[in-house]
């Protein structure tokens, strides 16, 4: 999906607002902390240098007027000169107290900060420098901060002291200045975020951005066997050299893709000889079998023969009567009814595969090849035992192939059976052949005989094309590859076990065919 060409430069502008913001943000908070403090720190320099000018007013008015402190509270001008110095120099209230910590003057302060306020100043009296205190809670500049202010010294004159002094200030008026500045602190930031912001993204703009999009260009551009796009003017930065990798890449791209067909053409022409030499094999491994099949059944059709041309014989002969004349020739018929069961048999194997699938009985199959063998040489005393137990044994397969397998399958056991007769064997040979459903969706085919067996050794060989036990002149070595491969293909499974000395089981799996669905359950057995 293609974004659109503004939302990499959106983004951008958005994360670049919201840095600088911040960024001027954390630096305002910093600033409105410094300067609250040393409004505040300020604010208490100019409570001690008012402390320090009404000592000295107090002073002086003692002295020439050889009064008392607490008499200063019935001076008006006292009071108004008082009550001026605190006004301009932002503080509120003052208490006084005498040498023997009698409060002597108090103006402007409730009964809580006038308690405070003598506590604080009867403890200025016995030091020499002034302290600041805070008190309260309030809701400062950005949070919450102290509330009130309170600085307190000893009253000093010409060295002598004459008794203590705390001045008393609310912190909330600093606030409100400082709140009020700050509108036009924010209304600088909004002002410098834009221009910051413009100023940025044209800079961004020009050295990410638009590189970015000329390669994005440069890819939606590029089509198989188009030319790639030139790359030239592209600055010698980062970017340059992400868009000289990439014009590098799509050259390989488009060699590796050339390579790629070519292998893949290769590979195709490969494939189809593979295929053209298993079907040759298959082919091959047929007419062997075919072969031997006719070489086998040479003595079968022999005898019919020779009992067919002696009733011939007879039905020369004149004196014969009527009865005895049909009841040769329906002995003919027989024998001739038989030859031709043999040769049609012999010719449903050997007709080439049409490769088509269809709907197959396994048990038919199976007995069909079993009655195709007997009369076989090499199942002379051979005692075959179907005992087909399972319920369901459609496949969707090629008849011919199946029957292919089978006949493999039951011939390599047959010859295992008819081996060296001098040497010690079982009494009665036999196969063994039994189906049954491991599941609704799998139809298994044990074929088992009692001889020799092989060593395990040589049982993970006996799919191997060209792999055989027996001796030279006797197989080709590739009936039960043949068997592998058309098992497989039709997403079956084949497999042996066998003990020496007591026999061998080919064991065959195939996937039944499903009339409801229409389809063969493959994945079952993968």
């Amino acid at each position: 999906m293609n974004l659109p060409s503004f939302g990499l430069r959106a983004g951008i502008l958005a994360q670049l607002v919201f840095l600088i913001i911040a960024a001027m943000l954390l630096v305002n908070i910093a600033m409105l902390d410094f300067y609250k403090r040393d409004l505040v720190r300020a604010k208490a320099e100019t409570g001690k240098v008012l402390i320090r000018a009404l000592a000295q007013n107090t002073g002086r008015l003692i002295e020439y007027g050889q009064g008392l402190l607490k008499e200063l509270e019935s001076n008006t001008n006292f009071k108004r000169d008082v009550s001026e110095l605190l006004s301009n120099a932002g503080f509120s209230g003052i208490i006084l107290v005498d040498h023997s910590g009698e409060p002597a003057f108090i103006a402007n302060l409730s009964a809580e900060k006038t308690q405070r306020g003598l506590t604080l100043a009867r403890a200025a009296m016995g030091g020499t420098e002034s302290s600041v205190t805070y008190h309260g809670i309030a809701w400062g500049v950005l949070w919450l901060d102290k509330k009130e202010m309170n600085v307190s010294a000893p009253l000093l004159f010409d060295g002598k002291s004459l008794g203590g002094i705390t001045i008393a200030a609310s912190l909330l008026p600093t606030y409100r200045l400082i709140r009020q500045s700050e509108k036009l602190v924010l209304l600088y930031i909004v002002l410098d975020a834009i221009i910051l912001a413009l100023v940025g993204i044209y800079l961004l703009s020009r050295i990410v951005v638009k590189p970015i999009h000329r390669l994005l260009r440069m890819t939606e551009e590029y089509k198989d066997g188009d030319m790639i796009p030139s790359i030239q003017g592209i600055p010698r930065n980062e970017i340059g050299d992400l868009s000289r990798s990439l014009s590098n890449m799509l050259h390989r791209l488009d060699d590796n893709k050339k390579e790629l067909e070519k292998h893949i053409s290769s590979l195709e022409e490969a494939n189809r000889k593979l295929r053209d030499a298993q079907k040759e094999i298959i082919r091959s491994e047929k007419l062997a079998s075919v072969g031997r099949l006719a070489a086998g059944l040479a003595h079968e059709i022999g005898n019919p023969i020779g009992i067919i041309l002696g009733y011939l014989e007879l039905l020369r002969k004149e004196h014969i009567t009527d009865q005895e004349r049909e009841d040769f020739i329906h002995r003919v018929e027989t024998e001739i009814t038989r030859v031709n069961r043999i040769i049609n048999q012999l010719l449903d194997f050997s007709r080439p595969s049409s490769g088509k699938k269809k709907e197959n009985g396994v048990h038919e199959l199976i007995m069909d090849t079993i009655n195709m063998l007997k009369p076989q040489s090499v199942m002379n005393d051979i005692e075959v035992n179907p005992q087909f137990k399972a319920a369901s044994d459609t496949v969707m397969a090629d008849p011919g192939q199946l029957r292919q397998v089978f006949l493999n399958i039951i011939l390599n056991a047959a010859d295992a059976l008819s081996g060296d007769q001098t040497k010690e064997g079982p009494a009665t040979r036999q196969i063994s052949i039994t189906s049954d459903n491991p599941s609704d969706y799998l139809i298994e085919i044990r074929f088992t005989d009692n001889g020799p067996g092989i060593d395990e050794k040589e049982l993970i060989h006996i799919f191997d094309p060209f792999f055989t036990t027996k001796e030279p002149g006797r197989g080709t070595g590739l009936g039960l590859s043949v068997c592998y491969r058309i098992v497989e293909e039709y997403g079956g499974e084949i497999r042996a076990e066998s003990v020496l000395g007591k026999g061998m089981t080919i064991i065959v799996t195939l996937p039944l065919y499903n009339k409801e669905t229409e389809e063969t359950t493959d994945d079952c057995i993968r």
